[in-house]
């Protein structure tokens, strides 16, 4: 019973010597992240998504944003201001509930004005999960990112 009670308290104190990591509430959705660069994005006005796997597929609702980058940043002591400019890319996210962590298929259609095609391709990607808190917050959804060149290449980021 004495060994049972130094172990006890020896668990104890060490417990109380390990650090607590502190957690934002910063959220991870699942889905599809997608950058298009310009000058293709300069004609692609909406995005369509298809992402399969398991043989079935969700369509997947994405927008398209115009994209933005730094221009400038100054500090003076504690504080720091920054300048941000449009770019000529275009941006967007479409959920996909459910995505697994597993190599998916994901057909990705950019229009135009009037719905004309501006590109359809399909390529082979595998989400990860993500930790936006730390490692040791838990784990977001799971997600992946496509990259759209100016002149059409899909790749994954």
């Amino acid at each position: 019973m004495h060994r049972l009670a130094v172990l006890a308290a020896v668990s104890a104190l060490l417990a109380g010597c390990q650090s607590e990591q502190e957690c934002t509430l910063l959220a991870a959705r699942a889905g599809v992240g997608l950058e298009v660069e310009a000058p293709l994005a300069a004609r692609a006005e909406t995005v369509s998504m298809q992402v399969c796997w398991d043989g079935s597929c969700t369509p997947v609702a994405a927008g398209l944003e115009r994209s933005s980058k730094m221009a400038s940043a100054t500090c003076s002591g504690d504080t720091c201001s920054a300048t941000g400019v449009r770019t000529a890319d275009k941006h967007g996210f479409g959920e996909v509930k459910g995505l697994p962590k597993r190599p998916v298929r994901i057909r990705l259609k950019l229009l135009g004005a009037g719905s004309d095609p501006v590109l359809d391709r399909t390529v082979e990607v595998t989400p990860r999960g993500s930790f936006p808190n730390g490692p040791g917050c838990g784990e977001g959804g799971p997600s992946t990112s496509l990259i759209v060149s100016g002149d059409g290449v899909v790749r994954e980021r």
